[in-house]
């Protein structure tokens, strides 16, 4: 398979414009990587992307792979503001001094604190699926892979474990569904700061920080997408 490979704060994706692929094509190509970003189409400033797990198994929405998809196509068209299409979603992206981009993430949706089997969380849709546990960030090699594939969730979830550190920093690390623990990702970044508080905040993850604002109800991240296979 033809593609490039781009790093998204220590989540990594290979972009191609090779399609339709399948389920068994992307779990015999991705190597190292946390999924695949297959480009369905493009415009001078529009890309729709579908998105894969390494699993084989497609993500709704991906906060990180939405702003690969935005770099990749500014690099090529020179585009400063693009559309990225994902689904029935489309994230706007405007390109900062490089390699920075802001994404305007519309339609969170934060729910009620719940127990699931003892284990206290709130619920968070950013057009994926996310299950933010308060707590040390170190537990989640035991929490993630627990509530992933709870009956909780007949889709599977995204879990993060978090905490703050101050009114403008949250340490978390996250286990993408499909996936397992990655460096980072970008819609567990808006996840995180809407359920512990709903107010802007920096998100440090392993894999480096990701900035997370709210204005009016809709959601900004901010991070890197840097291309590495050059």
């Amino acid at each position: 398979m033809r593609s490039s490979r781009w790093n998204a704060q220590g989540n990594v994706y290979l972009v191609t414009e090779e399609t339709p692929l399948r389920a068994d094509d992307v779990v015999a190509a991705v190597d190292a990587a946390d999924g695949i970003l297959e480009v369905l189409a493009t415009g001078d400033d529009w890309v729709e992307v579908r998105i894969w797990n390494p699993d084989g198994s497609q993500a709704e929405m991906s906060g990180n792979g939405t702003r690969i998809a935005a770099r990749w196509l500014a690099e090529r068209s020179g585009a400063e503001a693009v559309t990225v299409r994902v689904g029935d979603r489309a994230v706007r992206a405007r390109m900062l001094e490089t390699p920075l981009v802001e994404q305007r993430i519309d339609r969170v949706t934060v729910s009620p604190e719940e127990d699931v089997d003892g284990i206290r969380l709130v619920a968070v849709d950013v057009g994926n699926p996310h299950a933010v546990v308060a707590g040390d960030p170190a537990d989640l090699p035991i929490i993630g892979p627990r509530l992933e594939a709870h009956p909780r969730f007949p889709q599977r979830t995204n879990v993060q474990v978090a905490r703050r550190l101050d009114d403008h920093t949250i340490e978390a690390r996250v286990w993408e569904r499909g996936v397992g623990e990655t460096g980072s990702s970008g819609s567990s970044a808006i996840a995180v700061a809407a359920a512990l508080g709903g107010t802007s905040a920096t998100v440090r993850f392993p894999g480096g920080p990701l900035d997370v604002r709210f204005e009016d109800g809709v959601a900004y991240l901010t991070g890197p997408a840097v291309r590495v296979d050059e």
